[in-house]
């Protein structure tokens, strides 16, 4: 059930940020417009890769010199404000959200090239990295390196699976979700993200909360 935790919880926090509209989902629309499904799979293996390397760097290298509680609580803290704020800012995006997405970048002939180079040049990739999963892969790693496995496992799996959805719809010319679903998965996604950023904060100071006991793998 611990590790059943850490993959619900990492696969929901994925998945809230996948959905959201942005430079990698434009790049697998237009990408699978040209060449069909396998463009989604193959854009999110570059993107897999390279959270990899992110990974191994906070275990190997950067985490090495934060292993003190006042970095901790900082960064736990951070981590919980940015979740809260990316769950109030969808919120807020909701009425503007639509399915008719443009991807403005030059074709690439490698698509899980294309997949790395596009994660890098979304600024908010390395600022939720450095700082939510920072907080996340420290705290699955406290409870062992399978333990990391299993969240980053969750948490590639949610890219992996939507936007192969993703890539399928639009190969295949037609829409698989309604404007109505799709803002109504942004809506329960933005709450439960709400949701993690007060638990994140009330368990940095201590406080003791009886409904997020299958999240407690979260806390330090």
């Amino acid at each position: 059930m611990h590790y059943l935790s850490i993959f619900i919880v990492s696969f929901t926090i994925a998945l809230s940020g996948a959905l959201m509209p942005g430079p990698l989902l434009a790049t697998v629309i237009y990408e699978s417009t040209k060449r069909g499904f396998r463009s989604g799979p193959l854009v999110i293996l570059g993107h897999a890769l390279l959270e990899i390397l992110m990974v191994a760097f906070i275990i190997f290298g950067f985490a090495h010199f934060i292993h003190n509680q006042v970095v901790l609580k900082i960064i736990s803290i951070l981590g919980a404000l940015i979740l809260f704020y990316f769950g109030m800012n969808i919120l807020f995006s909701l009425p503007k959200l639509s399915l008719d997405f443009k991807a403005e970048h030059k074709e690439s002939s490698n698509l899980v090239l294309l997949g790395v180079t596009m994660s890098i040049a979304n600024p908010y990739w390395a600022i939720w990295w450095l700082t939510i999963g920072l907080g996340l892969v420290l705290a699955a790693q406290n409870a062992g390196i399978v333990a990391v496995g299993i969240f980053f496992l969750g948490h590639i799996l949610a890219d992996f699976g939507w936007y192969s959805v993703v890539s399928l719809a639009i190969s295949k010319g037609r829409k698989f979700i309604s404007l109505k679903i799709y803002k109504g998965i942004i809506l329960i996604l933005a709450i439960i993200l709400i949701g993690f950023g007060i638990y994140f904060g009330i368990n940095t100071f201590g406080f003791k909360a009886g409904w997020v006991i299958p999240l407690r793998f979260l806390g330090h």
